[in-house]
């Protein structure tokens, strides 16, 4: 109990002479409690501040005059409220937040008024010990720690907790601060939850009725106060559960030129919580009915050799049909191949390859190649199927080498001449395969290294399991007939009608399946990366990001990656395997059209060999079609030379001016893009350059491109006479280099007026062809000027703009009848220009003579025009008074010449100037100046 100050004041007896004297100093409680609400400045102390001084009732000496607080951020202060008694309150100087700090500590001392009015020699009490605790005020509702809540659950099953919610208050007494209840605002649901969040179903759910809910759960804090948002909770329900991969598509869509893309992006494997110990899972992508087994280059096959690095000189067995390879044109061919050009058998077909055709020079080393699909054939198991044979034509029934099918083996013969060798050899190579009778495509290469002959089956390897030896063959002098698709029996007895025997040579041991890409090459063997590159596939599986695979995951693929196998013992790294696992396809115009793809499954569990069984999935790859190149080859379409220009060494150049590009159409409207047409650049297989007409005399023209112009390019070409035909998987730009640099050459133009030829190109083996580029090469023979009507034709959009005044001077005269003074004045500019170019010749004709044939060879052939549109009309009465003025207007001419580059200038050649054409240039000359026409040598003008 506090004793009052008066009561102390009573007691004590002090003498009126030491009141003014300051002896003693304040006393206050040593500790004190305190309580404050937040936000409020009050505080509650228990005891109340009260300070006392033995010096009272002395004025000052016995008084309180304050109180002062010691502590770091204390947000306090103490007031006297009357300085006799000594009472004081303590408030909050600043808002006080329970949530920021709920307790505080702090020192008090309390101090006199001193001895007098100016407060000197005042006295501090002892310090004081004051501990103030924060009370809560419930101001904040609750707040669920996540936006969304979800689960899953299996049909037919009760559930002690589903799962649960939490909220939770930023109040900071546990009154308030504490969540006391949960509540479901969903009305109707078959849930219910518990003041701990735990949410429960009250019935059995069932997939069929109802697979997922959507339920609103609300929060109560101890204080009743609500959350002031609600949280939505999703709840799914399963079907029973049935061990399988969950989370996959059944089609996957493959849009040309993306790369790889992924095929199973979300899918995972379901295994129904059993332990497991091990899963193995096998994609196979089936591409059979694509092309030859699988998405490939369709280039032709020597293309294909060129790309790949052959050695040159194979023969093509089984050409597409031509009139130059007419041979497998009664052949049956397999369409809707992407241009991939496949040859089908059916017992009764067969080929006879022409002589010159067939490889003459077979010696210890060549390589017979080919792309082979082929079946048991029921009823024909002891019969031979022939792919390819060389027997004699006539008389006999030798075979010196073939290869055939026998009850799915396959055979090579080879049985050498006694030229070769005289003893006993191996003559007869088995292997036997699964490949070989498989209804599959596969890619045979045979190399011979006599005695040894290895086969390769999609680049692997394989020794014969049987060679039988036999004597070489007889030297005779018996042609030999190679034939594919059956051997061919040259000695054949059939009994006729009225007896006897007559021999008809005719097919026998006909083939029974598919073949492609047939050659055969004397003098070298096929190297192991050229016969993998020939019959690499253009598509397969991969397995993007390996470094993000888990250790324990183990992966192989085939050769031609169409298997892709992994392993692993935890499901969530197979899980995360299988997701990477994607399609790339490598071609820039893949081949459209379904790929199916088929995954099996193995699962295995601690002790057991199986435990669960993992239904195969089934699923394709739909690869988009590509946009489709429009290939167009642009240039001159007429070419007009000077017949001297023709005979030169190197010709004219037709193709001199030839540009090739190649568009797409992009966009789509239902896509939103606005469609387009955009360049692409690609490669090209062939271009073929054909002669329109006749066919050229070898005797006395060629079209021709020299080797050089092919050096540093996959090109190479052949000629005949009907064209050339440049081919190899290469560039447009080297297409259109090699292009240029085809010559036409004649030396006896005298009776050749013009010459037309047809360019075409291609990409993929035809699969996309160019436009139709026909250009014609016109002769300009030496004429005199002859008097004929002026027919003026459309301008060429190539010619120069210098020319168009007179061309609409000409052009005009034709539109009306002119008067007199107008064909006067039409007469005198056409012999100006006349002038001009006698002008131009005398100043050039001494210079063109001497270097034409190095400016051929070393410069691009000069510029053409097509002059057959403008057509000049001269009086020669008119010419010898012209002539008198071409000196004063030969030094203005020739500057404007100069200027222009080009004379439009042409005239008519008679029937005598013709004849002479084939005599000597001097002697042509001279015969000029006899006669005292008016000529000049076209080819001294530029055109």
């Amino acid at each position: 109990m506090i004793t009052s100050k008066h009561s102390l004041l009573k007691k004590w007896k002090f003498p009126r002479l030491l009141l003014c004297v300051n002896k003693h100093k304040p006393w206050i409680e040593t500790s004190y409690h305190g309580v404050i609400t937040e936000n409020m400045d009050t505080v509650l102390l228990d005891p109340p501040l009260v300070a006392l001084d033995k010096d009272a009732p002395v004025p000052y000496a016995g008084e309180i005059c304050a109180f002062k607080i010691y502590g770091q951020d204390a947000p306090f202060e103490a007031v006297v409220l009357n300085r006799t008694s000594g009472e004081g309150v303590l408030r909050a100087s600043s808002p006080v937040d329970c949530e920021s700090q709920k307790e505080y500590t702090f020192i008090i001392q309390a101090y006199d008024c001193g001895a007098g009015p100016s407060g000197a020699d005042w006295k501090k009490s002892h310090k004081a010990v004051v501990h103030i605790q924060v009370d809560d005020v419930n101001e904040f509702c609750p707040v669920f720690r996540e936006p969304l809540y979800k689960a899953s659950v299996t049909e037919g099953k009760i559930y002690d907790s589903i799962l649960q919610v939490e909220a939770w208050d930023q109040d900071c007494s546990p009154q308030y601060s504490q969540i006391c209840n949960y509540e479901i605002v969903t009305a109707g649901t078959p849930f219910a939850i518990d003041r701990n969040g735990n949410i429960r179903n009250t019935e059995r759910l069932s997939y069929d009725k109802q697979q997922s809910y959507k339920i609103m759960v609300t929060a109560f804090d101890c204080g009743q106060k609500r959350a002031k948002e609600d949280v939505a909770v999703h709840i799914d329900v399963k079907p029973v559960c049935k061990p399988g991969w969950q989370g996959w598509n059944k089609r996957v869509e493959y849009e040309p030129g993306t790369g790889s893309r992924q095929l199973f992006p979300k899918m995972h494997l379901e295994t129904c919580g059993g332990p497991l110990s091990g899963v193995k899972a096998m994609v196979e992508l089936q591409t059979n009915h694509i092309g030859k087994g699988c998405d490939r280059e369709t280039y032709s096959e020597k293309s294909l050799q060129k790309l790949c690095g052959a050695a040159s000189g194979s023969t093509d067995l089984l050409p597409a049909p031509s009139p130059s390879t007419n041979w497998t044109a009664s052949l049956l061919t397999d369409s809707g191949r992407d241009s991939d050009l496949i040859y089908r058998f059916d017992g009764h077909q067969a080929a006879n390859v022409p002589d010159h055709v067939v490889p003459q020079n077979l010696t210890d080393q060549f390589t017979i190649a080919t792309w082979m699909k082929h079946g048991p054939s029921p009823g024909l198991r002891a019969e031979k199927e022939t792919l390819l044979c060389n027997s004699d034509k006539t008389e006999m029934n030798r075979h010196h080498y073939s290869l055939y099918v026998h009850n799915c083996r396959l055979v090579f013969l080879l049985r050498r001449d006694f030229t070769q060798v005289d003893t006993f050899r191996p003559a007869e190579f088995h292997w036997k395969l699964e490949q070989i009778c498989d209804k599959e495509w596969h890619y045979y290469v045979i190399n011979v290294e006599f005695p040894a002959v290895t086969l390769f089956v999609d680049g692997v390897t394989y020794e014969p399991y049987l060679v039988t030896d036999d004597w070489p063959i007889h030297t005779s002098k018996i042609d030999t007939q190679l034939t594919v698709g059956a051997c061919w029996q040259g000695q054949c007895n059939q009994k006729e009608p009225q007896g006897g025997e007559v021999a008809t040579p005719r097919f026998t041991q006909y083939f029974h399946g598919s073949l492609s890409g047939l050659t055969i090459r004397p003098g070298r063997i096929e190297t192991q990366k050229v016969i993998s590159c020939l019959q690499a596939c253009k598509e397969g599986l991969d397995i993007n990001s390996l470094e993000s695979l888990a250790k324990d995951i183990k992966f192989h693929f085939n050769p031609a990656q169409s298997v892709l196998v992994v392993e692993g013992e935890d499901v969530d790294s197979i899980n995360t395997a299988m997701t990477k696992v994607s399609y790339i396809n490598s071609r820039q115009f893949p081949t459209p059209g379904l790929r199916r793809l088929h995954i099996t499954t193995t699962v295995q569990c601690f002790g057991e060999d199986t435990c669960l069984s993992i239904p195969d999935i089934k699923a394709v790859v739909m690869v988009l079609p590509p946009s489709e190149p429009r290939i167009t080859i642009t240039g001159s379409n007429r070419l007009v030379r000077p017949a001297g220009d023709l005979r030169g060494p190197l010709g004219v150049a037709p193709f001199k001016e030839l540009h090739i590009t190649s568009t797409v159409m992009k966009g789509d409207s239902f896509g939103g893009c606005e469609p387009g047409v955009m360049e692409v650049m690609h490669n090209l297989d062939y271009c073929d350059v054909l002669v329109i007409g006749e066919e050229l005399n070898p005797e006395r023209e060629s079209l021709e491109i020299h080797h050089s112009a092919l050096l540093g390019k996959h090109l190479d070409a052949t000629n005949s006479t009907s064209g050339i035909s440049i081919y190899g998987v290469d560039s447009m730009a080297h297409y259109e280099q090699a292009l240029r640099q085809v010559h036409y050459r004649n030396w006896r133009p005298a009776t050749l007026s013009e010459r037309r030829f047809r360019l075409t190109c291609s990409e993929l083996n035809g699969r996309y062809t160019s436009n139709e580029f026909n250009l014609e090469v016109s002769v300009l023979h030496h004429s005199a000027p002859v008097e004929h009507v002026n027919h003026m034709a459309a301008q060429p959009q190539y010619m120069r703009p210098v020319h168009h005044p007179l061309m609409i001077h000409t052009l005009n005269s034709h539109m009306s009848a002119p008067p007199a003074a107008t064909v006067v004045i039409v007469v005198c500019i056409a012999a100006l220009v006349v002038i001009v170019v006698i002008g131009v010749y005398r100043i050039h004709a001494t210079h063109q003579d001497g270097f034409r044939e190095d400016e051929d060879g070393g410069k691009d052939p000069e510029e053409e025009w097509d002059n057959s549109a403008l057509t000049i009309t001269v009086n020669p009465m008119e010419v010898k008074e012209e002539e008198r003025e071409e000196e004063e207007e030969e030094e203005e001419e020739e500057d404007e010449e100069q200027v222009g580059g080009m004379t439009s200038a042409e005239s008519d050649n008679s029937d005598e100037d013709e004849e002479e054409e084939e005599e000597d240039e001097r002697e042509e000359m001279k015969e000029r100046k006899q006669k005292g026409k008016l000529e000049w040598d076209s080819s001294s003008i530029t055109y």
